[in-house]
C-alpha cells in the first residue's frame, strides 16, 4: 500500500475532501446537535430578542451612483453575512442570501427576523461574488440564480475548491474555485482587484453524506482604493496572526496600513461547547480584529437568523460590554444596522493593489 501523498497540503484529505489543521476539529454527531437541542428547548433558548434589529432604508440613489474611477469604498450590511462592498470601482457581495428561509426546505428551517437591506432587483450591478462555503445560511441556491441573472451580465463568482461543480449544476458557469492561499485578480476601474481565498476553522456540508467534501475560507480582497478581510464562518485559531505576517509587506505603513475593513462574525456562538470549534464568540472577534491588524472591523453574523442559543440581537450588546477592556472604540470595532453604509476613507498609497 502506498503512503500518503507527501506533496498535497495538509488539508486535503488523501482520497478526497478537506480537514482543519491549526485546531483539532470534528463536525458534531447527531446525538450532540439532539443533545444540544434538547437542552435548548428545556431552557427556553433562543432567548427572544429585546427589540428588533435596527434597519434603515438604504441609500439607493448614492449605490447605484457610486461606480467607476470616482467610487468612495463603502460597506452596506444587508443582513446576516451578506454584505454590499464597493471598493476598486466595482460592487461584490459577501455570502449572498437572500431568502426568507436558510434551509434546503422553503417552509423550514430558519426564517428571517428582518428583509435583506436591499431587495436583489434593487442591487447594483454585481461584478463579484464571494462565497465562503456551502451552509445554507451562507450558500443559497436562489440567490446566486438571481445574481448571474442580473441585467448586464453575471457576475464572477468566486468560491473554495469543490463548489465549482455545484456551480455548474444550477447553470452558473462564470465561476472560478480557489484553494486556500490562491489568488484571482479582476481588472476593475481603479486598477487590478485581487481576491486570495485564507484559511478558516470551519466545515462544509449541504446534507448528510457530503461532510468535509468542499473546503471552506475566508477572503482577503486587495484593491488599490481598499484592502478588506471577510472571515466567512470561522472558529479561533493561530491563523490570523499569520495572514497579518504573511501580508505585512503589502501593508507597510508606506502602502497604507493593514486592512482597512475586515468584516468579522459576532453572533451564533452559544452554547460553547457546541460551536466553540466552528463560530467565534465577540471576544474571539475582537482578538482577530487585533491579531490582523485591521484598522475597523464591522460585526456580522447576527440580527437575522435564529442559528444559536443567544438571542439574535445579544452580539451587539456584547460587543458594547467588551469593546472597551480591548482598547478599542466604537469606531474601530462596529456594528450598522441592516441597510445602512459605511464610506471608508480611500488608502493613500495607490501603488501594488
Amino acid at each position: 500500500m502506498s503512503g500518503p501523498d507527501k506533496t498535497s497540503p495538509a488539508h486535503h484529505v488523501p482520497g478526497g475532501g478537506y480537514r482543519n489543521v491549526a485546531v483539532e476539529f470534528r463536525p458534531r454527531s447527531l446525538g450532540e446537535v439532539l443533545r444540544w437541542r434538547w437542552q435548548a428547548s428545556r431552557d427556553g433558548k433562543p432567548f427572544p430578542p429585546q427589540a428588533p434589529t435596527p434597519q434603515v432604508a438604504p441609500d439607493l440613489a448614492y449605490l447605484l451612483a457610486n461606480r467607476g474611477a470616482a467610487q468612495q469604498p463603502g460597506a452596506t450590511w444587508l443582513g446576516h453575512a451578506t454584505a454590499l462592498v464597493q471598493l476598486g470601482g466595482i460592487s461584490l457581495l459577501t455570502d449572498p442570501v437572500f431568502s426568507e428561509r436558510c434551509s434546503p426546505l422553503p417552509f423550514a428551517g430558519p426564517k428571517r427576523h428582518q428583509p435583506p437591506g436591499i431587495a436583489l432587483a434593487e442591487l447594483p450591478h454585481i461584478e463579484l461574488v464571494l462565497v465562503s462555503h456551502n451552509h445554507y445560511d451562507h450558500l443559497d441556491a436562489a440567490s446566486v440564480q438571481a445574481l448571474a441573472r442580473q441585467p448586464g451580465g453575471p457576475p464572477q463568482f468566486i468560491v473554495p475548491l469543490g463548489l465549482k461543480a455545484w456551480f455548474a449544476r444550477l447553470g452558473i458557469v462564470n465561476c472560478i474555485e480557489l484553494d486556500w492561499w490562491q489568488a484571482h485578480t479582476l481588472p476593475a476601474a481603479k486598477g487590478d482587484v485581487t481576491v486570495e481565498l485564507v484559511p478558516a476553522q470551519h466545515w462544509s456540508a449541504r446534507g448528510l453524506g457530503d461532510r468535509m467534501a468542499t473546503l471552506w475560507g475566508g477572503f482577503a480582497v486587495f484593491a488599490p482604493d481598499c484592502h478588506l478581510f471577510y472571515a466567512g464562518d470561522t472558529a479561533y485559531s493561530r491563523e490570523f496572526a499569520h495572514m497579518r505576517e504573511r501580508y505585512a509587506p503589502r501593508q507597510s505603513p508606506e502602502h497604507g496600513g493593514g486592512f482597512d475593513l475586515a468584516l468579522l462574525p459576532i453572533g451564533a456562538y452559544e452554547p460553547r461547547w457546541f460551536m466553540g470549534s466552528q463560530h467565534i464568540n465577540v471576544e474571539e472577534a475582537l482578538r482577530i480584529h487585533r491579531d490582523l491588524g485591521a484598522k475597523r472591523s464591522l460585526g456580522l453574523h447576527w440580527g437575522t437568523f435564529a442559528l444559536a442559543d443567544e438571542a439574535v440581537d445579544e452580539p451587539p450588546r456584547e460587543l458594547a460590554r467588551q469593546r472597551p477592556a480591548s482598547g478599542l472604540s466604537e469606531d474601530e470595532f462596529f456594528v450598522t444596522a441592516i441597510g445602512e453604509t459605511r464610506r471608508l476613507p480611500a488608502r493613500e498609497h495607490l501603488h501594488d493593489g
